[in-house]
Protein backbone atom coordinates (compact mmCIF):
# COMPACT_ATOMS: atom_id res chain seq x y z
CA UNK A 1 0.00 0.00 0.00
CA UNK A 2 1.40 3.72 -1.54
CA UNK A 3 2.31 5.79 1.39
CA UNK A 4 0.10 9.05 1.54
CA UNK A 5 1.91 12.31 0.08
CA UNK A 6 2.95 15.03 3.40
CA UNK A 7 0.51 17.43 2.31
CA UNK A 8 -2.40 14.19 3.33
CA UNK A 9 -1.39 13.83 6.12
CA UNK A 10 0.33 16.67 7.93
CA UNK A 11 -1.42 20.27 8.70
CA UNK A 12 -0.45 23.30 7.26
CA UNK A 13 0.96 24.42 10.59
CA UNK A 14 2.99 21.31 10.82
CA UNK A 15 4.75 21.57 7.86
CA UNK A 16 8.25 22.10 7.80
CA UNK A 17 9.66 24.57 5.95
CA UNK A 18 10.68 23.22 3.29
CA UNK A 19 7.20 21.44 2.79
CA UNK A 20 5.23 24.84 3.71
CA UNK A 21 7.42 25.81 0.38
CA UNK A 22 6.57 22.86 -1.75
CA UNK A 23 2.81 23.59 -1.23
CA UNK A 24 2.96 26.64 -3.55
CA UNK A 25 2.46 25.70 -6.88
CA UNK A 26 4.28 28.75 -8.69
CA UNK A 27 0.64 30.13 -10.08
CA UNK A 28 2.00 33.07 -8.96
CA UNK A 29 -1.62 34.49 -8.56
CA UNK A 30 -1.53 36.25 -5.14
CA UNK A 31 1.26 38.78 -7.08
CA UNK A 32 -1.61 40.32 -8.71
CA UNK A 33 -2.83 43.67 -7.69
CA UNK A 34 -6.23 42.99 -5.96
CA UNK A 35 -8.59 45.73 -5.27
CA UNK A 36 -11.10 45.49 -2.44
CA UNK A 37 -14.46 47.08 -2.31
CA UNK A 38 -14.82 49.38 0.58
CA UNK A 39 -18.70 48.68 1.14
CA UNK A 40 -19.02 45.26 0.41
CA UNK A 41 -15.18 43.69 1.05
CA UNK A 42 -15.24 41.88 -2.03
CA UNK A 43 -11.81 41.78 -3.42
CA UNK A 44 -11.36 41.54 -7.04
CA UNK A 45 -7.74 40.96 -9.11
CA UNK A 46 -6.80 42.55 -12.09
CA UNK A 47 -3.95 41.66 -14.70
CA UNK A 48 -2.00 43.63 -12.87
CA UNK A 49 1.50 42.00 -12.00
CA UNK A 50 3.41 43.05 -8.77
CA UNK A 51 6.93 44.75 -10.05
CA UNK A 52 9.14 41.76 -8.45
CA UNK A 53 7.58 38.94 -10.49
CA UNK A 54 9.81 37.09 -13.03
CA UNK A 55 7.01 37.38 -15.59
CA UNK A 56 9.00 34.07 -17.23
CA UNK A 57 9.51 31.99 -14.11
CA UNK A 58 6.58 33.10 -11.96
CA UNK A 59 8.75 33.38 -9.22
CA UNK A 60 9.47 36.54 -6.88
CA UNK A 61 13.06 37.80 -8.46
CA UNK A 62 13.45 39.05 -4.67
CA UNK A 63 11.72 36.35 -2.88
CA UNK A 64 13.37 36.85 0.68
CA UNK A 65 13.12 40.61 0.87
CA UNK A 66 9.69 40.78 -1.05
CA UNK A 67 7.60 42.62 2.09
CA UNK A 68 10.52 45.39 2.94
CA UNK A 69 10.92 46.13 -0.89
CA UNK A 70 6.85 45.87 -1.60
CA UNK A 71 4.80 46.94 2.03
CA UNK A 72 1.75 45.86 0.36
CA UNK A 73 2.80 42.29 0.15
CA UNK A 74 1.01 39.65 2.21
CA UNK A 75 3.03 37.09 3.99
CA UNK A 76 1.49 34.00 3.95
CA UNK A 77 2.86 32.12 6.61
CA UNK A 78 0.68 29.64 9.44
CA UNK A 79 -0.35 32.53 11.59
CA UNK A 80 -2.46 34.23 9.05
CA UNK A 81 -3.95 31.60 7.23
CA UNK A 82 -7.57 32.03 8.64
CA UNK A 83 -7.13 35.62 7.05
CA UNK A 84 -6.36 33.96 3.42
CA UNK A 85 -9.52 34.93 1.64
CA UNK A 86 -7.56 37.31 -0.45
CA UNK A 87 -5.99 34.28 -2.12
CA UNK A 88 -7.52 33.09 -5.17
CA UNK A 89 -9.43 29.99 -4.71
CA UNK A 90 -7.33 27.82 -6.78
CA UNK A 91 -4.28 28.50 -4.27
CA UNK A 92 -2.90 25.55 -2.59
CA UNK A 93 -2.76 26.88 0.85
CA UNK A 94 -6.12 27.48 0.58
CA UNK A 95 -7.51 24.53 -0.87
CA UNK A 96 -5.64 22.75 1.73
CA UNK A 97 -6.62 24.90 5.02
CA UNK A 98 -10.49 24.39 3.38
CA UNK A 99 -9.76 20.46 3.79
CA UNK A 100 -9.79 20.16 -0.08
CA UNK A 101 -7.15 18.17 -1.98
CA UNK A 102 -4.24 19.93 -4.24
CA UNK A 103 -5.86 19.42 -8.15
CA UNK A 104 -3.91 17.07 -10.77
CA UNK A 105 -2.42 19.88 -12.12
CA UNK A 106 -0.17 20.71 -9.13
CA UNK A 107 3.50 20.12 -9.59
CA UNK A 108 2.98 17.89 -6.36
CA UNK A 109 0.21 15.97 -7.86
CA UNK A 110 1.88 15.79 -11.44
CA UNK A 111 5.24 15.38 -10.89
CA UNK A 112 6.33 18.40 -12.80
CA UNK A 113 7.06 21.97 -12.50
CA UNK A 114 5.61 23.42 -15.94
CA UNK A 115 2.13 21.35 -14.91
CA UNK A 116 0.58 24.96 -13.67
CA UNK A 117 1.49 26.53 -17.07
CA UNK A 118 0.12 23.75 -19.19
CA UNK A 119 -3.49 23.68 -17.29
CA UNK A 120 -3.57 27.19 -17.42
CA UNK A 121 -3.57 27.99 -13.98
CA UNK A 122 -0.54 30.77 -14.22
CA UNK A 123 -0.19 34.21 -14.88
CA UNK A 124 1.96 33.40 -17.64
CA UNK A 125 1.65 35.39 -20.70
CA UNK A 126 -1.52 37.39 -18.83
CA UNK A 127 -0.18 39.90 -17.31
CA UNK A 128 1.20 43.01 -17.32
CA UNK A 129 3.73 44.83 -14.45
CA UNK A 130 2.75 47.33 -12.41
CA UNK A 131 5.42 49.39 -13.27
CA UNK A 132 4.26 49.69 -17.30
CA UNK A 133 0.90 50.05 -16.45
CA UNK A 134 -0.77 53.99 -16.83
CA UNK A 135 -4.16 54.18 -16.36
CA UNK A 136 -6.90 52.84 -13.76
CA UNK A 137 -6.54 49.64 -12.23
CA UNK A 138 -10.54 49.05 -11.72
CA UNK A 139 -10.18 48.86 -16.00
CA UNK A 140 -7.98 45.92 -15.69
CA UNK A 141 -9.94 43.27 -13.48
CA UNK A 142 -10.12 39.90 -14.24
CA UNK A 143 -12.18 36.66 -13.69
CA UNK A 144 -9.38 33.87 -14.73
CA UNK A 145 -7.78 34.33 -11.29
CA UNK A 146 -10.99 32.57 -9.80
CA UNK A 147 -10.83 29.40 -12.02
CA UNK A 148 -10.12 26.46 -10.11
Amino acid sequence: MAEKPFWQTVKLTDMTAAQWEAVCDGCAKCCLVKLQDEDSGEIVFTDIICNLLDQQTCRCAHYQERTKLVPDCVKLTKDNLDKIDFMPPSCAYRLLHEGKDLPQWHPLVSGHADSVVEAGMSVKGRVIAEMTFDGDSEDRVVDWPHDS
